[in-house]
């Protein structure tokens, strides 16, 4: 008896070898949300819970060929992008995305929670002009909103204001993420006919939060490729994300990683 294949979710993004970002934090979220995981490296990171101690790009060919082999073989319901590093990299995924018939989630990374940079500064004005536009979502937190525009968000009602200014840039979609703010954990999403959706959690006192940008992107690109709207599918990788965040635990001397298998504890 040959199973049906669940839905098909490809993440191409930076390596993290401590397990708790980039690419094995997007495999194991699609997993938790019961989709088939896939993913295009583009970087390798030496990384712990301290911080990146050091990345090494791919070859542009290199990217490209992982991404061709997957997308012309098996097929993706749905993209997510993390990490891509450098300017050669966000062109190359750029012109990659532009032919691919299904929702892309950009998670516009610029820096590590530990703040280590992840993006070289001369490639940000790239994201804007080439990336940013092929995007179905950006999901930018609150440095990367500033990174991107210029604006800086000191309290939630300034994160309308954000949200049209990533998408004067081209997205279909901006999730501003306010976890940054104090009080509740709320996010606002605004999308093309200029209507707000506001999503708000509890804020938990854990400071094992490494993770939780890659994990949510890659969440709603699951919830897009299991066909909801999306709205429904921010609604649900939010539910799914604060439950990670609670249940975070400690590893290494440092911050600890969201747990992504939370629902199965």
């Amino acid at each position: 008896m040959v199973s049906t294949a669940p839905p098909r979710v490809l993440t191409v993004a930076g390596s993290d070898s401590g397990g708790g970002a980039g690419i094995q934090a997007d495999l194991k979220a699609m997993l938790a949300l019961g989709v088939h995981g896939m993913s295009v490296i583009t970087a390798v990171t030496a990384q712990n819970s301290l911080g990146v101690q050091g990345y090494w790009e791919l070859p542009a060919e290199a990217v490209r060929a992982q991404f061709r082999s997957v997308v012309d073989d098996i097929g993706v319901q749905a993209v997510k992008t993390g990490m891509l590093a450098s300017i050669e990299l966000v062109e190359t995924v750029s012109e990659l995305l532009a032919d691919v018939d299904a929702p892309v989630v950009v998670d516009p990374v610029g820096v590590s929670k530990h703040g280590d940079a992840l993006l070289a500064a001369e490639a940000v004005a790239t994201v804007r002009e080439r990336l940013l536009p092929v995007a179905t979502l950006a999901t930018p937190n609150l440095h990367e909103v500033t990174q991107l525009t210029g604006i800086t968000v000191t309290e939630e009602r300034e994160m309308r204001a954000a949200a049209d200014a990533l998408l004067a840039l081209g997205p279909r979609w901006v999730l501003i993420k306010g976890g940054h703010l104090a009080g509740e954990a709320a996010d606002l999403l605004v999308g093309p006919d200029g209507t707000e959706h506001w999503y708000r959690a509890a804020r938990y006192d854990n400071r094992h939060t490494h993770g939780t940008g890659c994990t949510l992107a890659s969440s709603i690109a699951a919830e897009l490729a299991k066909g909801r709207e999306m709205p429904e599918a921010v609604a649900a990788a939010k539910e799914y994300i604060t439950g990670a965040i609670r249940a975070g635990f400690a590893l290494g001397a440092g911050i600890g990683p969201v747990d992504h298998a939370w629902r199965w504890r």
